[in-house]
């Protein structure tokens, strides 16, 4: 493994002489451009396997993307080797559908240390609810960026990562499809501890999520790629355009139904991937066709 090689995946050139913010947030932000979240390796008849050299070998030499518990990994790898203080956390994200955080630690996330300061670093959550920068890990804290005002509370010695809902609009329609964000009015996203995590801690889950028929990941394919605007996002044969603070403080959200043959195109296109293995999309009824609310892992 080479970290020019990786750097060269995700189109970084700048100096990273220095294991400071300012570099981290920079090579994030290539990463998160470059690299989709996906979960189309088992939608393709692939195993996903957990070991660095097997996720390098995908995700840089592949050009493939992945679930948080690659990309993070990956990038776990990078930041080591550039200096920084650095350790893996586990998750339990919040499922919309159930009104709770999962019971099991699920998805993996990242706290950086530089000048005594804690920081969370998390590439793999995918659309709507990606960050763009490292998060101060503070509680109580509004944090805005582009994608919207992130916060962090923590309640005896768990912490909550959450963010204020933004409103979306769709053109085809007359009036906006989400409530106005006010301050209360907020989506859970995880919780998690300061318990250092190593890669083997998600064996077990990452080999669960990838059998149990009735996990949305088996039940949905996906692939979610941030851009400089706002991200794409492909959940079956639903391509969706998000664009932040398009007017009136508002997304714009455009939704277009591919066929077979576009899908592939799409990937190729617009996710920059391209697959070894033929595709079969999946989007079960009665859960959500775009990304508002539907990646979480």
């Amino acid at each position: 493994m080479d970290i020019q090689e990786y750097f060269a995946r995700i189109s970084y050139n700048s100096s990273h002489k220095d294991a400071d913010l300012q570099t981290l947030t920079d090579i994030f932000q290539h990463h998160i451009q470059a690299i989709p979240f996906e979960n189309l390796s088992m939608h393709c008849g692939e195993t996903i396997e957990l070991d660095l050299q097997s996720t390098y070998n995908k995700i840089v030499r592949k050009k493939r993307g992945g679930w948080c518990l690659e990309s993070n990994h990956l990038l776990f790898w990078a930041l080591q080797q550039l200096g920084y203080d650095i350790c893996i956390l586990g998750g339990n994200t919040y499922e919309p559908a159930e009104g709770a955080y999962t019971a099991e630690m699920n998805h993996i996330l990242l706290k950086v240390v530089i000048k005594g300061d804690p920081y969370i670093v998390d590439a793999g959550f995918g659309g709507a609810y990606q960050a763009w920068q490292p998060l101060m890990l503070v509680s109580g804290k509004d944090q805005p960026q582009v994608p919207g005002i992130f916060r962090f509370m923590e309640d005896n010695g768990t912490w909550f990562f959450e963010k204020v809902k933004r409103k979306h609009y769709i053109p085809e329609q007359s009036v906006p499809f989400a409530d106005t964000p006010q301050r209360g009015n907020i989506r859970k996203i995880y919780t998690f501890t300061l318990k250092p995590r190593h890669i083997e801690d998600f064996q077990e889950v990452n080999t669960y999520l990838q059998v149990s028929t009735d996990h949305v990941l088996r039940k949905k394919s996906l692939c979610s790629l941030q851009t400089t605007e706002g991200f794409y996002s492909l959940v079956g044969w639903t391509f969706t355009e998000m664009k932040y603070n398009y007017m009136d403080g508002m997304d714009v959200v455009q939704i277009t139904t591919l066929t077979d043959e576009e899908v592939e195109k799409t990937l190729k296109d617009k996710l920059n991937i391209v697959l070894e293995n033929k595709l079969v999309p999946v989007n079960v009824r009665g859960l959500p066709p775009n990304l508002v609310d539907t990646f979480q892992f």
